[in-house]
């Protein structure tokens, strides 16, 4: 059985009219793998996302989910598909309690699996220790590291195949970011696939299995973290402005 979860064949995308901010980009996503895309700013890596999830649809090109073709498939529909995103931008209901938050992306699933359900979300505070006390407060009154906590959280519930991360430690204090680093790990550890953006590009070469490199909309180089550490790659070293 493969272990390709996500794959994109030749994807172009953008917002309006001919300008193309992506120009087929294939990439592939795989079962327990940590996928690393990095770019400078501008690079198309948030459309990318975006086209991934449904907020865009793909002008040509195919976007696979274990086989199947979800290509501008609506984002509440790929929910259920095991499809689940991580913005750089906060996607809590900051009026909604943190046990709201946390229960809302399965509500429609209670009469089924109610008792799973229940069991998740006693595993989830267990996971995330700092939510437990905080659970009847409104998710827009928590600091900023337990807003990431629950945005991380609310992964681990869904308990998704794929799961897109972009800018998860963007300012996030260090001690913080080291535990949203961990938890990628442990999702990718427990049979996640995971496509990661991060502005920590150390951070996302070291910890990643497979890295893409985008540039201006297209994939300009690929390979292990080993591959960086040469000179195969001393150009995309030398744009990034960092040694690996």
């Amino acid at each position: 059985m493969s272990d390709v979860l996500l794959e994109l064949d030749g994807v172009t995308s953008g917002y309006m009219g001919d300008i193309d901010v992506l120009r087929n980009v294939s990439l592939t996503i795989r079962q327990g793998y940590i996928s690393g895309l990095i770019g400078l700013n501008g690079a198309g890596k948030s459309t990318l996302f975006k086209t991934i999830y449904g907020f865009l649809k793909p002008k040509s090109g195919t976007i696979r989910l274990q086989g199947t073709d979800i290509s501008g498939k609506e984002p509440h529909a790929l929910i259920d598909d095991g499809l689940w995103y991580i913005p750089q931008e906060s996607s809590l209901f900051p009026y909604l309690s943190v046990e709201e938050n946390l229960r809302l992306p399965l509500e429609g699933r209670r009469g089924k699996f109610g008792a799973v359900i229940e069991q998740r979300f006693d595993e989830t505070l267990a996971r995330f220790p700092i939510l437990r006390e905080k659970l009847k407060a409104q998710a827009g009154d928590l600091s900023g590291g337990q807003q990431k906590s629950l945005e991380f959280a609310k992964a681990y519930m869904v308990q998704p195949r794929v799961c897109l991360i972009d800018e998860p430690s963007i300012g996030l204090a260090p001690k913080v970011a080291v535990e949203v680093f961990q938890w990628i790990k442990a999702f990718a550890e427990s049979g996640m696939g995971i496509l990661l953006v991060d502005h920590n590009v150390r951070r996302v070469v070291a910890m990643s299995d497979h890295i893409y490199v985008m540039s201006l909309g297209e994939i300009t180089a690929s390979g292990s973290p080993e591959d960086f550490q040469g000179d195969l790659h001393a150009q995309v070293r030398e744009w990034l402005g960092i040694n690996f």
